[in-house]
């Protein structure tokens, strides 16, 4: 198979337009939970002290979007959508074994074991600590969460473990091709297993809103800012100056969006202080499960470090983005379940930072070829 100008081959780590920018995990995603856990402490305060402000933002909706929220969650998506190459899938079939395991783990076995999760702790283990009515929402967000693979972090940790570039594009492009399509109805099954009544509509007009609009609008951002073929350096460095200049918008409509939150969700915090670290438990224990799960599987069926350590974490990490959009859709911004997606959020970066060091330990227990 020849590759295009643009099409970085597999066995070259030089950087070009098919590839995100080169660097490892920046200033603002190395300290995510600290920013997160202080944007939580700002809206908590905010919220209580000035109600009447976020009644009025709260207000703002359209067709139960809140068009507010909406703006936010774009802002945070779209620079991500802009790394995603669909041009990279003509190498799906190069690397057939780590694209396997991933997709096993992500489609089959991440979501039904996370809402297991979430029913073990919450109508078992946690029964007595929190209103069932509450337990359900919780159990609704971690679902979302458990059902959104992660797609724009998963370059940072792919870069952190000196992954494999293409593949990781490969995977990142499948998994949302996949999620356009099957996100929907796994999240409807599992509502559904847990009782909740599931609006279809609601549902189908998030993925189309937060996964479909922004991922057709990097595309063309990314097909305009690649279009010079005759000189693939050049578009290169224009893809990568541009996609450093929007960064920053993701992560400023994240942390809106969790003051926000937050601010809606105060009193509940107040009056129940062990809340997040109740709704963090399942959320520690499923991430190390189903990383173990695609490493040693990895390990066992001989796949490189390169790739088998970039399939285990994009494996275990999650589109929180897309689940914090969603939870907002379904159940409001009031919601547990909106609540439950945010505490993925601050549970996240500590979590991968720790999986990223144990693979970079266990390198030696891997083929290099």
């Amino acid at each position: 198979m020849t590759n295009s100008p643009l099409q970085k081959p597999l066995q070259n780590e030089t950087v070009t337009a098919d590839t995100p920018p080169p660097g490892g995990i920046g200033f603002f995603e190395k300290w995510l939970s600290l920013w997160v856990a202080l944007c939580i402490t700002a809206g908590i305060v905010l919220g209580i002290a000035f109600p009447a402000v976020f009644q009025f933002l709260a207000a703002v909706e359209y067709a139960n979007v809140n068009l507010v929220v909406a703006l936010l969650i774009w802002a945070m998506v779209y620079p991500m959508m802009v790394n995603v190459d669909f041009a990279s899938l003509r190498h799906i079939g190069d690397k057939p074994k780590g694209l396997v395991v991933t997709l096993v783990v992500n489609w089959l076995i991440k979501p039904f074991s996370m809402a297991f999760l979430a029913v073990l702790f919450f109508e078992g283990i946690f029964a007595d600590m929190i209103a069932p009515a509450d337990a359900q929402q919780y159990i609704a967000g971690l679902i979302l969460l458990g059902a959104a693979p992660c797609t724009a972090m998963v370059f940072v940790w792919s870069q952190l473990v000196r992954g494999d570039a293409t593949y990781t594009l490969v995977q990142v492009s499948v998994n949302d091709v996949i999620m356009i399509f099957a996100f929907a109805p796994i999240v409807a099954l599992l509502l559904g297993v847990t009782d909740f009544s599931v609006p279809w509509e609601t549902l189908l007009l998030s993925v189309l809103l937060y996964v479909v609009i922004p991922l057709a609008a990097g595309a063309l951002t990314r097909q305009a800012l690649t279009r010079d073929k005759k000189q693939p350096e050049k578009a290169a460095e224009t893809l990568n100056r541009f996609t450093l200049r929007v960064k920053p918008f993701s992560v400023l409509g994240l942390l809106a969006t969790v003051v926000l939150l937050f601010a809606f969700q105060g009193q509940v915090i107040l009056d129940n202080p062990l809340l997040i670290a109740l709704i963090a438990v399942p959320l520690v224990i499923q991430s190390y499960g189903i990383f173990f799960i695609a490493y040693l599987g990895a390990w066992f069926w001989r796949i490189p470090f390169n790739v088998a350590a970039p399939c285990a974490l994009i494996g275990t990490s999650n589109f929180f983005e897309l689940s914090v959009a969603v939870a907002i859709s379904l159940f409001g911004l009031h919601s547990g379940a909106a609540l439950a997606t945010v505490v993925g959020v601050l549970v996240e970066v500590p979590v991968m930072l720790s999986l990223v060091s144990l693979s970079t330990a266990t390198r030696h227990l891997f083929p290099e070829k």
